[in-house]
């Protein structure tokens, strides 16, 4: 207790001083001694918690706003700046740094502290905490991107790339710092092209233009946080790349062209191609490019580069070849005019683009995805109301290949065409290929329809698929019927139950979780499940496990549906597989409030068990589980930092 003590003594000065200017009456500041006592004696615990310091540290946030709105209010005099102006701030950062001389390893409790630091604006503080966090965390990217952000709000782009090259030699596969890292570099050059028009030195090319304002995609307002000027505390100096672009003659002429043709930045791309090349990343640079405020022959310069290395980069990769087909229709101006007329030639270029890729496809693998895509692409113009109707004909060629085939009797399903005429067409189609697409279009327009034994035709599409090549799109035909047939018969039959719920787990992992399933589909299907087909235990808890495994893709709202329903066959196991992360707490004694005694007593057990196995101390094992009990302390355990 003699460090409690000791922490009260300090606080006295203050306290009094507030007291002495009526911001706080002596009540309450008896009240504020009494809760500082109460969190500075759950610090010096044998096992300090990070959730008491973080409660200390909001508490000290939510009096010093206190203090500045009745200081506010009150409108005294200007004075001399007394202890009491400063002293809960530096309160917050003593907690934070106690909490860290504990905790070092979470870097959640780093940004927390430099994002405190950067409210109440200190900024050398914000520098050093950045730069003692990146010392013991340097394989940790958003540390370097904050760092840097830190570094461009005050005018020192060369240390921002400084940081960022840093992470990146060390964290060269991640994509947020190479993003990042390009996004500073046009953020430069925008600062570039504003300082050399100010002072007059702009490229030939730019002096043309300098006063044509409306024929810049720029915004004029823009911050200057990316102004190549360093200020430091006794000088102002020019960064040394600057130094030969801003010299006269042919050589500073052609150093400012480079500069604001982009070649930094296609240096940048082209070095993180080479450290990372995924379809994630030139995704990413697309968008951003897109999207940042620079000059039009700017930005078409780097998106042509962009699309050259993402060519060269990965041009086996299905998705990268749709992007670079459809890279026109991504170009179309706001204009209307402009609109029509490029959509026709951005149309055309896409089609016959992706058409060539099917028919010469880098690898047999890569030939269903395309075909996937391909037809994605065409459903999503043909959807379109306002598309002219020459233009979907024009995509939705039936004579051409089998997955355009497919996608116009989808899309005639879809739009609420005649079955008659669906399903003659559909046999049309049908006839002559082994395509497992076109098939499966076909059972979809014959079950519409309901005009013949579709069991029969079932197996006729079975019989005809075999000679396909892609074996994974031939066991689409044969898993078709297990919804549409075998799982709705082996219901109606008591004596099939094993059977049944064999079937429902082979469709649960075939075809609700296909590789090529997209969410929203998925989640139709998940909601079906228990109208349908009457899903056990065993099925919910297989979901549960197939969506848990997702990773960074899980979808939180599928896992509480199926936590729902699971509860209601095993509370126990669903509740220990749904307790994790910040939420345990609250669902394990949400989960305990509706079981029966024994259930809840193995609850308790198991959920000890798990504590035992994490190693963590009695009181808190003690104070997890009275949340069974009654309901918890409603204090925040996290900053929410505007």
């Amino acid at each position: 207790m003699e460090r409690v003590q000791f922490q009260q003594e300090q606080m006295l000065a203050e306290l009094k001083d507030l007291v002495q200017r009526g911001l706080f009456t002596e009540t309450e500041v008896k009240q504020i001694m009494r809760k500082r006592t109460q969190f500075e004696s759950a610090l010096v615990r044998r096992v300090a918690k990070k959730a008491d310091f973080l409660r200390y540290a909001a508490y000290e946030m939510n009096l010093e706003q206190l203090r500045r709105k009745r200081l506010d209010r009150l409108d005294l005099p200007k004075s001399k700046t007394t202890i009491s102006d400063y002293a809960l701030v530096r309160r917050q950062f003593h907690i934070f740094e106690r909490a860290l001389r504990k905790f070092k390893g979470d870097v959640g409790l780093w940004i927390q502290y430099i994002q405190v630091a950067k409210r109440v604006g200190a900024r050398g503080l914000v520098g050093r905490v950045t730069a003692r966090a990146l010392q013991l965390h340097p394989n940790v990217p958003s540390l370097y991107i904050i760092a840097a952000s830190h570094e461009l709000s005050h005018a020192s782009p060369s240390a921002a790339r400084a940081l960022l090259q840093r992470g990146l030699r060390l964290n060269g596969q991640n994509i947020e710092l190479w993003r990042e890292y390009v996004r500073m570099e046009l953020h430069f050059i925008e600062g570039m092209r504003r300082r050399w028009n100010i002072l007059g030195i702009g490229t030939n090319a730019e002096k043309k233009l300098a006063d044509i304002d409306t024929s810049m995609d720029v915004d004029i307002d823009m911050d200057g946080t990316a102004d190549p000027i360093i200020v430091t505390d006794d000088r102002v100096e020019t960064p040394e790349e600057l130094v030969t672009a801003e010299k006269g003659g042919d050589l500073g002429e052609a150093a400012r062209r480079a500069i604001m043709d982009g070649a930094i930045v296609k240096s940048a791309m082209y070095s993180a191609a080479k450290a990372s090349p995924q379809f994630e990343l030139f995704l990413q640079l697309e968008e951003l490019i897109r999207s940042y405020p620079c000059q039009s022959h700017l930005r078409k310069t780097l998106l042509d580069e962009l699309y050259h290395l993402l060519h060269q980069t990965i041009p086996s990769e299905p998705e990268a070849i749709k992007m670079f087909a459809t890279r026109h229709l991504r170009e179309l101006t706001l204009d209307k005019a402009s609109r029509v007329r490029g959509l026709v030639d951005a149309l055309r270029y896409a089609n016959e683009r992706l058409v060539d890729a099917l028919g010469n496809p880098p690898n047999d693998k890569a030939r269903g995805e395309i075909s996937a895509l391909y037809a994605d692409f065409v459903q999503e113009w043909c959807r379109l109301p306002t598309l002219d109707a020459a233009l979907k004909q024009y995509l939705i060629n039936p004579n051409a290949l089998p997955v355009l085939q497919a996608t116009h009797l989808r899309l005639l399903l879809r739009n609420g065409a005649p079955s008659k005429q669906i399903l003659k067409l559909a046999r049309k189609y049908s006839r002559v290929t082994n395509s497992p697409d076109v098939w499966l279009a076909r059972l979809d327009a014959e079950k519409a329809a309901n005009d013949g034994d579709i069991t029969t035709i079932w197996s006729s599409a079975r019989s005809a698929v075999q000679s396909f090549p892609d074996k994974s799109e031939v066991e689409k035909v044969w898993l078709w019927g297990l919804d549409q047939l075998l799982l709705e018969q082996s219901m109606r039959d008591s004596s099939t139950r094993s059977i049944h719920e064999s079937l429902l787990l082979r469709y649960v992992s075939d075809v609700v979780y296909a590789e090529r399933m997209d969410n929203v589909e998925r989640c139709k299907l998940i909601r079906r499940l228990p109208i349908a087909f009457l899903p056990t235990k065993i099925v919910w808890e297989h979901l549960f496990s197939l969506e848990s495994a997702r990773g960074d893709d899980v979808q939180r709202t599928v896992l509480n549906t199926t936590y729902q329903h699971w509860q209601t066959f095993d509370g126990v196991s669903a509740a220990m597989a749904w307790a994790d992360g910040k939420e345990a707490v609250m669902i394990i004694s949400k989960a305990a409030a509706h079981l029966p005694s024994e259930e809840r007593a193995r609850l308790q057990q198991m959920w000890n068990s798990r504590l035992n196995g994490g190693k963590r101390d009695e009181d808190e094992k003690e104070e997890i589980f009275s949340a069974v009990e009654e309901p918890m302390e409603r204090m925040p355990i996290t900053l929410t930092i505007d």
